[in-house]
């Protein structure tokens, strides 16, 4: 079983490499993007290819904490995330991410369809509308999971000690 253990170790370190190098191009992206909209000269059309810069960057945020997340939980503290505690940690981790990059997604899909084209705008509210749905379905999750953590002290106990190891 220990072979198995460490085999899901490496391979959940090679997908945070994954995520981690998926990042690092995006954030090379956004970078030659923003460069070449400074080089063509500063106007509507520059603000629209920096602002799409923004957008890959709040992908990039994401890919980049989703590699975070995996090495610190999966390969670093080798957790296991059948507990109450550790789920709310980890999901919560990951939809601060999510939320934040949807957001960031909904006001730059909302910034191209008012300069570029109005029939879009209703596909970026769905965005924005969808991330306050997520935000909302977050916040009921953490209520629900509080009420199983108290019935679990050792587990919030447990999670807490194993912090150390990523500090």
């Amino acid at each position: 079983m220990k072979l198995v253990q460490r085999l899901f170790s490496i391979v959940h370190g090679l997908m945070a490499a994954l995520f981690a190098f998926a990042a690092l191009m995006l954030m090379v992206i956004a970078a030659r993007m923003g460069w070449q909209a400074f080089m063509g000269g500063l106007d509507g059309t520059a603000a629209q290819a920096i602002i799409e810069a923004v957008g890959l960057l709040a992908a990039a945020v994401v890919a980049l904490q989703i590699a975070e997340t995996i090495a610190e939980e999966e390969v670093i503290r080798d957790a296991d995330i059948s507990a109450p505690t550790r789920v709310r940690r980890y999901l919560s981790r990951f939809f601060v991410v999510v939320v934040v990059a949807l957001g960031i997604e909904g006001l730059v899909a909302s910034f191209k369809a008012i300069h570029e084209d109005l029939a879009l705008l209703p596909h970026a509210a769905a965005l924005i509308v969808s991330v306050g749905v997520l935000l909302a379905a977050w916040g009921v999750f953490i209520r629900f999971n509080r009420s199983a953590e108290e019935l679990e002290p050792e587990a919030m106990a447990a999670a807490k000690e194993e912090d150390h190891k990523v500090e």
